[in-house]
């Protein structure tokens, strides 16, 4: 599978407010996720083909658990709104090495466990235009 658009992360105060909009857009809710890690909570919708059985599209919406969350500091620095965009990638470990090999900072070195048990790394945004941009890979293919 070739890299696509994994997901768009939204930083949240509040899961329950802002799943409103994405429910009446349609996107199937998924089961909310705790990821000590990180020290957030995240809910993912998903857009789908029915007729496809297919997912195509998700949003994944952030909600810091502490004041202390990497999430919490951004929201107080940034306000809430789009956090990141996560690229799926076949296999992390060389696309982190290949990243540093050609100058990006990276947050993760190694990859660490996400949302769905995936692997995960991000790319410091000072690499990138100004954009956190996370790496996937899913433990599913």
């Amino acid at each position: 599978m070739p890299p696509r658009i994994d997901h768009v992360g939204i930083a949240t105060k509040n899961l329950e407010d802002s799943s409103i909009l994405w429910n009446i857009l349609g996107l199937k809710q998924g089961v909310d996720e705790i990821i000590p890690e990180h020290d957030v909570r995240v809910r993912i919708f998903h857009g789908t083909d029915n007729n496809l059985n297919e997912t195509f599209s998700k949003i994944e919406l952030i909600e810091p658990l502490s004041d202390s969350s990497p999430i919490a500091k951004f929201i107080s620095n940034q306000g809430e709104g789009i956090q990141q965009i996560a690229i799926n990638v076949q296999n992390i470990e060389f696309v982190i090495d290949k990243l540093m090999n050609n100058n990006f900072t990276m947050i993760n070195s190694t990859p660490n466990i996400g949302a769905n048990g995936n692997l995960i790394a991000f790319i410091h945004p000072k690499s990138t235009g100004g954009i956190l941009v996370e790496l996937v890979q899913s433990q599913i293919q």
